[in-house]
């Protein structure tokens, strides 16, 4: 006998703002200030564009996102798409090589944090804070994803007026002769001795901040509307795209080169008071860590998702286990607490150590979600008659297949290196689980929780055992 829906499926509590707000915070608008001075090297000083060939590789994929979203109107992001559409076991490993991002990112969160908090109280173990900061979040998160919104939401509010503000002293610091001298040069997109090479490397540092607008899919089950879900990813997108844009323009107008930088890794806290002085740099400071809060927030609410989704679709105790939903505060409450121990590894890591490790899962499920556009759309209901047609289902998702594939060719060795062995060992965990590919992955799209397996087309087949 199947649960009740009312034990077993997620609150549907979202509205499109909400999930806007979540996509924000978990591409954290903040980010473009620490990465400051390592894109600036990177780039020969136009960190702008990094963040403009990053954003036009992402519009492609966000427009996919939002065509299979509706095709499938369920959490699970490019795994559930990849299932579907090619195969439950190319789902999995999709899933598999995102996961790795995905549960990085709020460990990433907590080891920032960690970082400023020792940086005030030196004589406190690091460990402590850690383990503090991270019984927080997953309270949060286990409790109530629509109070989770609603702190997410201010955080983001308070990133995004810290950041007008900073546009507000550096637009009078230009115009009294600061930087580049004026507001409206094109020094900081173009100027003698940048190379598109270098502006592609700079391009695949900063898609780590675009890493969010993705994981929005990971809400349609607690949507109050489905339907939203598609407009919150371009929303998020195009809004967080902008505040990158923006600040990145006024921060390289005001600061061409490193000149006068002691830190060129994490240039936020000089940059804040060499624009207001002590005053501003504790207030920007203070949102930067409001920016990581958030993003922990977010960050790991989606990988719980898409850690409950990738559960509830296989069999035996462990899938099952996180396959579960608390009746009482409707949220994958073992998923959660799971993301939240897998975050206490903060403790221990550095940041240079996991940072290396991302991007490379969530490149190739960005890839994987054009591609699927093509096969459903193209190939599968054989829409490919007329100008629109085509270029809708296969010109529009190519190309995002094209730009994705050249940022994930241009990652660092690191992220590459670890990515193949994560990825190697989703195999191993794949063959193990299917018993060397003899029984097959089943694909349940039931939000509620049913145990049902779904065909290629996307019907019931015939009920789980």
């Amino acid at each position: 006998m199947s649960p009740t829906p009312a034990s077993t499926s997620l609150r549907r509590s979202l509205g499109l703002w909400a999930i806007v707000g979540l996509g924000l915070g978990y591409m954290t608008p903040m980010t473009v200030f620490d990465t400051f001075g390592i894109v600036t090297g990177e780039t020969n000083g136009v960190v702008p564009s990094a963040y403009l060939v990053a954003l036009v590789a992402m519009v492609f994929t966000a427009i996919s996102y939002g065509r299979m979203t509706r095709v499938y109107p369920s959490a699970g992001s490019a795994y559930t798409y990849a299932s579907e559409t090619i195969h439950p076991n190319v789902g999995f490993l999709v899933g598999w090589s995102s996961l790795l991002d995905y549960l990085l990112l709020p460990l990433v969160n907590a080891l920032i944090v960690r970082l400023y908090l020792e940086s005030f109280f030196p004589a406190v173990p690091g460990w402590i804070w850690v383990v503090g900061y991270v019984a927080v979040i997953t309270a949060m998160n286990l409790f109530s994803m629509s109070s989770t919104s609603r702190v997410n939401g201010i955080l983001v509010v308070f990133q995004i007026v810290l950041i007008a503000v900073f546009v507000v002293l550096t637009w009078t610091a230009l115009n009294a002769g600061a930087g580049t001298g004026t507001p409206f040069s094109l020094t900081p997109l173009l100027h003698t001795g940048v190379h598109l090479g270098a502006v592609i490397g700079g391009a695949t540092v900063v898609c780590f901040s675009f890493i969010g607008f993705d994981a929005i899919t990971m809400y349609t089950e607690e949507a109050k509307d489905a339907r939203t879900v598609p407009r919150a990813i371009v929303l998020a997108l195009m809004i967080g795209g902008a505040i990158f844009f923006v600040a990145a323009w006024f921060a390289q107008s005001r600061f061409p080169t490193l000149a006068g930088f002691h830190f060129t890794d994490d240039t936020l806290p000089e940059i804040a008071l060499k624009t207001g002085g002590l005053l501003f740099q504790i207030l920007f400071i203070s949102a930067a860590v409001a920016a990581a809060v958030a993003s922990s927030l977010a960050s790991h609410a989606s990988v719980s998702r898409m850690i409950y989704v990738m559960a509830r679709n296989g069999s035996g105790r462990i899938s099952r286990t996180l396959g579960s939903v608390h009746p009482r505060f409707r949220t994958p409450s073992i998923a959660v607490l799971l993301v939240g121990a897998v975050s206490l590894l903060a403790a221990a890591f550095t940041l240079e150590f996991v940072s290396s490790m991302i991007n490379f899962g969530a490149l190739i499920a960005f890839t994987v979600v054009n591609a699927t556009v093509i096969i459903h759309f193209a190939l599968r209901r054989k829409e490919r008659r007329g100008f629109r047609q085509i270029a809708r289902n296969i010109v529009l998702p190519a190309i995002g297949m094209l730009l994705t594939g050249v940022l994930w060719a241009n990652l660092h060795l690191d992220a590459l290196g670890y990515g193949v062995v994560w990825l190697t060992i989703g195999i191993i965990t794949l063959v193990v689980v299917t018993r060397a590919f003899r029984r097959p992955l089943r694909v349940k799209l039931d939000e509620d929780g049913d145990a049902a397996i779904i065909t290629r087309e996307g019907a019931p087949s015939e009920a789980a055992r």
